[in-house]
């Protein structure tokens, strides 16, 4: 309906509708106000006039892939600012799927790129629309009649063209998208450049691939002028997939990169070449998917066809210098300090040397790593390493262990990292137990939690004449252990920095504080002040120097005391940073438990393995390795942090560690990497440090100008004036035996100390505990976190991969218990009819930590004599970690639960025995536990079997059924009485059998008597049945069993009584006959 309009006002002053009555009138006015609310918006953002450009690519006349092009972006106009920012200019244009293909995954793709002109203007302005086209072309005009307006031409050619060569320089990606289902992809890059294309290797299994390979495109022909290619070369599109073997590569993500350009006059030198190696940000649809490091030149091949004469090496991010300034003090300062702020732009400090002339009676203090020691004595320290392990076999472990204790040498097979960790907590243990006579704080440790925590504090609390004794039983499997020859490592139950005083044997920190400038900055606090760090050292000494330091070798005068510092060029450094565990976190979740990942930091490297959360643990084990490279010293300031993974929201911080790895690199006492305890080729304790010992040991002699090695006959080796003896014999993968002085050598490095002058405590192979710190909480500290460092030059040999610490994963077995026998059972029930005592029996079983999946035998009924027969097998599939004699348990906690919890549970047997009631509640009779890992050997009758099975555990020999694989005796019920003592309430004969999954499955069995491998059914007695169900035959044995002699006599007694009866009743009427002769 059309709105009625008014034709004017009338003599009454009312507007008089020019057709229709109220009532359209009425509708006519509701429309309007409807119509008044659509059309503001539309006002506020009118559509554009002009139409957008749609550029179709065809193919058999169907369209596959398109472009749009705003106008409003090309329109052309004689105002700069009023002229679209595409317009009269040459770009880049990527084609896409039409319709709903082109959203999603699958439209990520580019379809096509294409470069093109594009220009729209006015007719009059049309002799403009070529003067943004590059310079050197002709134009190819159609043939047109006279009075014809000009078209604009059909081609153009160009006759000017440049040849360049593009080299792309890929080095590597981080953090890119996780295509596969393992988490990781097969990554590869694929790069395109005006109309050619290259693509890099496929690294298989990884988010973070480095490719380090050079992409060289030749030929490259682009059209214009020289100056316009250097300042506005084309665009690199860089396209990373992810390779399948079947189907075709996955989209991940796409950047785009603009090369550094040299012409043909121009020099190829800094600072523009080389080019830096450059992060670009790769995105995967509108979200980003990872960075990118790479570097891209286009370089011009000269007219004439020289070669080109440039480097194509790698070269630093970046660089600082440091210029030297003469003052009045002498000052080592080893790195810049680059963090203070002046007038609100960084500024980098210089370092040099300062002379001050000091009074005569100003006393001398010189460093205390300069000063010479007198050592005459030729000392002679022999290290036997075989004797060694000698004396640790026999001297360990009390009386009763004997046969224990000598053991088989471990399976290296069977060996790995955590090992050795292990066997070092052991070591650990019994160190801090001999060491301190009082009670033992496990909590001070980290290792609480782990086994023979018990077990010391009862040591510690029993009196002297118990001890014996409980060294001969409690101990006895930790000492097994250590008794194995593992080797092992040292774990510091504090910060490294703690046991090499921080490192500050000559390099030192010291803070940079601003200024006070007004009021406001008095109550500021240290800590606030703080704008930088100046790290190095300072000496205040007589000048000149004493004769024996400058008669010294290689005494260089510039640097007076400060001997032999290294300098403070920029090195470049593979960091390996090793995550153990956590242990004790301060609960992040209102269930009170946390979801912990590791976050690293360093420099401008950030990891955080979020995908990799622990659900539901405060003492998480990572097993997790990083390998980062840094550039020291702008790059030295190590955080690891542990976060608190949350679904909705962002994660929390839980803790975080900082390490000073500048100190540590530049420490006397090596902590790049640490000392193994022994040198091995091949296994779990493989030498891990790119140098040798002896190459080691021949880098501190010469830098601390030490006589040596002097290696020699008989295995010995001549340090200073120290004769050091060891092995000289290495295995190698097969077993044989070769010659080596790396023994020798790491004999000395262990005892480095000891060598005058110049020696000092190196860093040994270890584990540091760090305390986690939470910036909001000061002062309180929120966990424990287990982890070293590693560090290695990148100048020098490359280091083997990382040390496979990840965490064991558990192995499957499965355990098959047979229930044969009862005996002596306790009688509960009494017969309703004869009143004796009886049980009915059955056994029930199950393992620790599995209780919904315990499993009964069948009842044998009517027992009178407590004696039970069964053949009844139960079958117990099970996860179990070998070195932590734990039994892996994962499920959710609630149904709401997100993830499933993992349980550590020991290997625990639980066998009871139970009288069954129909109409109540079955009666618990008695029970044993039995540890999978240390349980008594089963007695061979059930006469031998004794209550000191369970109270006597010490002195009987134990069994491990990991080890025997299969164990058949018999064991005995227990509970406790109204005096709460210990009786045996019956004995049980069972046979345990343990088998991997892999065995199992090879020879299956049936549960109960069931097939696979079937039982047969026991042979029970006519006892065992139910009076009710077979009234017959419990008459029957009533009868015939226990009443058959009073039954016979009463018969017998019956009939004589009837006899006699008989007797008596036909007597008077034979006397009667007798008496009348009859």
């Amino acid at each position: 309906m059309s709105p009625c309009l008014c034709a004017g006002p009338n003599k009454s002053g009312a507007g008089k509708c020019a057709g229709g009555n109220a009532a359209s009138l009425f509708e006519d006015v509701v429309q309007i106000s409807l119509a008044s609310q659509v059309l503001p918006p539309h006002h506020s953002s009118p559509q554009h006039t002009i139409p957008d450009i749609f550029i179709w690519m065809m193919s058999n006349n169907k369209r596959i892939a398109y472009a749009r092009v705003p106008s409003k972006d090309i329109l052309y106009s004689i105002v700069d600012e009023e002229m679209g920012k595409d317009c009269a200019k040459v770009k880049t244009v990527f084609l896409k799927l039409p319709g709903k293909r082109g959203f999603g995954p699958a439209g990520w793709t580019v379809q096509a790129k294409m470069e093109i002109y594009l220009w729209l203007g006015l007719n009059k302005q049309r002799k403009d629309f070529l003067s943004g086209l590059p310079c050197g072309f002709e134009e190819k005009k159609t043939t047109r009649g006279q009075n014809l307006p000009s078209f604009p031409p059909i081609s153009l050619l160009y006759n000017k063209k440049q040849v360049f060569q593009l080299r792309a320089h890929m080095y590597q990606a981080r953090s890119l998208f996780a295509a596969d289902s393992s988490g990781l992809s097969d990554p590869f890059a694929r790069v395109f450049f005006t109309s050619q294309s290259q693509c890099t290797e496929v690294l298989n299994e990884t988010l973070c691939p480095t490719w380090d390979q050079l992409l060289v495109f030749d030929n490259v022909e682009l059209y214009g002028e020289a100056h316009e290619m250097r300042d506005d070369p084309p665009i690199i599109v860089i396209e990373i997939y992810d390779q399948d073997t079947v189907g075709k590569a996955d989209f991940m993500g796409r950047t785009f990169a603009k090369p550094v350009v040299k012409m043909s006059d121009e020099q190829y030198c800094p600072p523009r070449f080389p080019p830096q190696l450059e992060y670009y940000q790769i995105y995967r649809g509108n979200s980003t998917a990872g960075d990118l490091l790479a570097a891209f030149e286009l370089l011009q091949v000269p007219k004439l066809g020289q070669m080109l004469k440039t480097s194509l090496s790698h070269h630093l991010l970046f660089f600082v210098t440091a210029p030297s300034f003469n003052h009045a003090m002498r000052v080592c300062a080893h790195s810049p300090c680059y963090l203070a702020m002046a007038n609100g732009a960084p500024r980098s400090r210089p370092t040099g040397e300062i002379i001050v002339n000091m009074e005569p009676e100003v006393p001398i203090k010189k460093m205390e790593t300069m000063v010479k020691l007198e050592a005459n004595s030729d000392a002679v320290v022999k290290v036997d390493v075989k004797e060694k392990k000698k004396k640790k076999k026999k001297g360990g472990g009390g009386g009763g262990g004997g046969e224990e204790i000598e053991e088989e040498e471990p399976d290296e097979s069977m060996l790995d990292w955590w090992s050795k960790y292990f066997a070092s907590i052991e070591t650990m243990k019994e160190v801090g137990a001999e060491q301190r006579s009082g009670e033992i704080k496990l909590d001070d440790s980290p290792m609480k939690g782990f086994k023979g925590q018990a077990k010391n504090k009862e040591k510690s609390k029993a009196p002297k004449d118990d001890k014996k004794k409980k060294q001969q039983s409690a101990p006895e499997l930790p000492e097994k252990k250590n008794k194995q020859k593992i080797d092992e490592l040292k774990v510091f139950n504090k910060e490294l920095e703690a046991e090499f005083d921080n490192f500050e044997d000559w390099l030192h920190t010291f803070n940079l504080l601003r200024g006070k400038i007004g009021d406001n900055d008095d109550n500021a606090t240290e800590e606030e002040r703080i704008v930088g760090r100046f790290k190095g050292s300072m000496c205040v000494y007589k000048v000149p120097l004493p004769d024996d330091i400058t008669k010294e070798a290689g005494y260089d005068p510039t640097f007076g005391m400060f001997q032999g510092i290294p300098s403070n060029d920029p090195i470049n450094v593979l960091v390996r940073v090793y995550i153990v565990r956590a242990t004790d976190l301060h609960p992040a979740d209102i269930n009170g438990k946390a979801d912990p990942y590791i976050a690293i930091k360093l420099g401008k490297t950030d990891i955080k393995d979020k995908e990799n959360y622990i659900s539901k643990q405060l003492n998480p084990v990572f097993g997790k390795s990083f390998d980062i490279e840094a550039t020291f010293p702008m790059e030295s300031m190590l955080t690891v942090a542990v976060y608190d993974w949350d679904l909705v929201g962002t994660d929390d911080l839980i803790g975080e560690t900082k390490i000073d790895l500048e100190n540590r690199y530049y420490s006397k006492h090596r902590a790049t990497c640490g000392v193994s305890q022994t040198y091995s080729i091949h296994g779990y304790n493989i030498w891990r440090d790119p140098m040798k010992p002896s190459q080691i040991l021949s880098k501190l002699c010469k830098e601390g100008k030490v006589d040596g090695p002097h290696f020699g006959p008989g295995g010995r080796v001549k340090v200073a004036n120290r004769v050091y003896t060891g092995p000289t014999e290495i295995e190698d993968e097969n077993g044989q035996k070769k010659q080596t002085d790396e023994h020798l050598a790491l004999t000395v490095l262990r005892h480095w100390e000891d060598v005058p002058r110049a020696g000092c405590k190196l860093v040994p192979e270890h584990v540091e505990t760090r305390p986690l710190l939470n910036p909001d909480k000061p002062g309180i500290e929120q966990g424990r976190l287990e982890m070293w460092v590693d560090m290695f030059p990148m100048d020098m040999p490359a280091p083997g991969p990382a040390i496979d610490i990840s965490p064991r994963k558990p192995k499957k077995y499965e355990l098959r218990v047979i229930v044969w026998n009862t005996d002596e059972v306790i009688l509960e029930d009494d017969d309703y009819f004869t009143g004796e005592k009886s049980s009915d029996i059955f056994v029930r079983g199950w393992l620790k930590g599995q209780q919904e999946d315990k499993q009964d035998t069948d009842v044998h009924y009517h027992s009178l004599t407590g004696e039970g027969n069964f053949n009844w097998r139960y079958i117990f599939p099970f996860d179990y970690l070998m070195a932590e004699e734990k039994i892996v348990i994962s499920k959710k906690e609630s149904m709401f639960s997100w993830d499933e919890t993992e349980y550590k549970i020991p290997a625990r047997l639980t066998l009871q025995v139970w009288d069954a009631d129909h109409f109540s509640a079955d009666d618990f009779l008695g029970a044993i536990e039995l540890d999978l890992n240390r349980f008594p050997r089963g007695a061979k009758t059930s006469k031998q079997c004794s209550l000191e099975m369970v109270t006597n555990e010490a002195e009987l020999p134990m069994v491990s059924i990991f080890k025997q694989k299969r164990v058949k005796g018999w064991w005995p019920f227990v509970a406790r009485d109204e005096n709460d003592e210990l009786e045996i309430t019956g004995k049980v004969e069972a046979e345990l059998h343990l088998l991997t999954a892999e065995e199992a499955e090879k020879s299956p069995a049936g549960l109960a008597r069931n097939e696979p491998d079937p039982l047969e059914k026991p042979n029970r007695p006519d006892t065992s049945f139910i009076w009710f169900l077979n009234p017959l035959k419990s008459i029957k044995y009533l009868i015939c069993t226990r009443y058959k002699w009073l039954i016979i006599k009463i018969v017998l007694a019956l009939l004589l009584l009837i006899m006699v009866a008989l007797f008596l009743y036909s007597m008077p009427g034979y006397m009667v006959k007798k008496l009348l002769g009859a």
